[in-house]
């Protein structure tokens, strides 16, 4: 799948969103080294930090069906304002992802372009933990 594949099918996600209290939908497509692609939106919940991201979504579903090497992440807002992922996400990325993973970010033009280890340098590793 292309990189304009993958954000439309990022864009299609923002539409499963449920996100009463911010009413900021989400969306993400999460493409494994196979090519399968695993979706996700943000979940909200009433005390918010029960609530779900769309990348943790995409990756739990991926992971869940044996999935553990990732090529690249597309994520888009009902807004098109280039959201990246947050700083938890980006931990659980950098679980099962190398830090070139290409995340691909919807804005109201080109889309941005970053790679992990741009977004979130030294993260919490296995290695570092033991």
């Amino acid at each position: 799948m292309d990189e304009e594949a993958l954000l439309t099918t990022a864009r299609d996600a923002v539409g499963d969103s449920y996100a009463p209290y911010s009413e900021y939908q989400v969306g993400a497509a999460l493409e494994t080294n196979d090519g399968t692609v695993f979706t996700g939106c943000n979940v909200e919940n009433a005390n918010f930090s029960n609530s779900i991201h769309a990348e943790e979504l995409a990756l739990s579903k991926a992971v869940e069906a044996g999935h553990r090497s990732f090529e690249r992440i597309a994520v888009s807002s009902d807004r098109r304002d280039g959201v990246t992922p947050c700083g938890m996400c980006r931990q659980s990325l950098a679980e099962f992802c190398d830090d070139d993973l290409r995340i691909i970010c919807e804005g109201d033009g080109e889309p941005s372009v970053y790679t992990l280890g741009e977004l979130i340098p030294n993260t919490i590793s296995m290695e570092q933990l033991e």
